[in-house]
């Protein structure tokens, strides 16, 4: 047997492709920031976005509630065949694997905002939901796994579908922060930042980057050496809640009121 493929379970060793595209070590080619794999992955969020903005009117109750229990169901799927496909090549461990990275804990409270609709809820996942996964989106941490392998289209699929939940519940359902909403999602997330520093003292980990910058080039590599770039993290941080606000701020201006759907 191709010693390429020994790392894969039985079930897929049946067709070589599949293997190759499931494999640990894939040899299809490495992840390239920006490259075109990439730009065209990130215009399809975009125009994606645009879309659901155009028709923001179109939809009934019918069909947003099935738009929210679709974008659920992707979201969880991915997120849970992370952690099978994980399992499979030997790869999960803690301290890399529990759901504490922000767009991890964001996939899996999304009933939360998608199911129950609360607005406590929205307002953090709306600044730090989607500025995570919009990171994720333009630094990837994919390191080898390249188009058209499984984990490119995983985590493409997840951090996109996370984008698209947030624009989607912001301009169809009619969900919005308020100028409060930044210092209380800015504690909040103080608070989880501490513990999962904590928990990576604990267990060796780097949930939320607390010990080290990521392995692969990205922003954090601007925000100079550890631990500074974590104070230039938060200050960034708060920069981009205004600026996410924005939009809001001139819709108040403005004198136009929106509520949720």
């Amino acid at each position: 047997m191709n010693h390429r493929y020994a790392n894969i379970p039985s079930s897929c060793r049946i067709n070589p492709m599949i293997s190759e595209y499931l494999a640990r070590d894939y040899s299809g080619g490495a992840f390239i920031l920006f490259g075109k794999d990439h730009l065209i992955s990130l215009s399809f969020v975009v125009i994606i976005c645009l879309i659901i903005y155009r028709l923001r009117n179109r939809w009934n109750k019918t069909q947003m509630k099935a738009t929210r229990w679709g974008l659920l169901a992707l979201i969880y799927a991915s997120e849970a065949s992370w952690h099978v496909w994980m399992m499979a090549i030997g790869n999960w461990n803690t301290q890399i694997m529990l759901p504490l990275w922000l767009c991890s804990i964001t996939a899996w409270t999304m009933p939360l905002l998608l199911i129950w609709r609360n607005q406590k809820y929205f307002e953090w996942v709306y600044f730090m939901g989607s500025l995570g996964a919009a990171m994720a989106l333009l630094t990837p941490d994919l390191m080898q796994y390249g188009f058209p392998h499984y984990r490119f289209i995983e985590f493409f699929t997840l951090h996109s579908a996370v984008i698209i939940a947030i624009v989607y519940m912001t301009t169809v359902e009619r969900f919005r922060p308020t100028w409060k909403s930044i210092p209380r999602v800015f504690i909040i997330t103080n608070i989880y930042w501490l513990f999962c520093a904590w928990i990576n003292s604990q267990i060796g980990s780097n949930y939320l980057y607390t010990q080290s910058k990521l392995p692969t080039p990205s922003l954090l590599d601007y925000l100079g050496p550890h631990p500074w770039y974590l104070l230039s993290m938060e200050a960034i941080c708060i920069m981009l809640c205004v600026l996410l606000y924005v939009p809001f701020a001139i819709i108040d201006s403005s004198g136009r009121v929106e509520t949720p759907c």
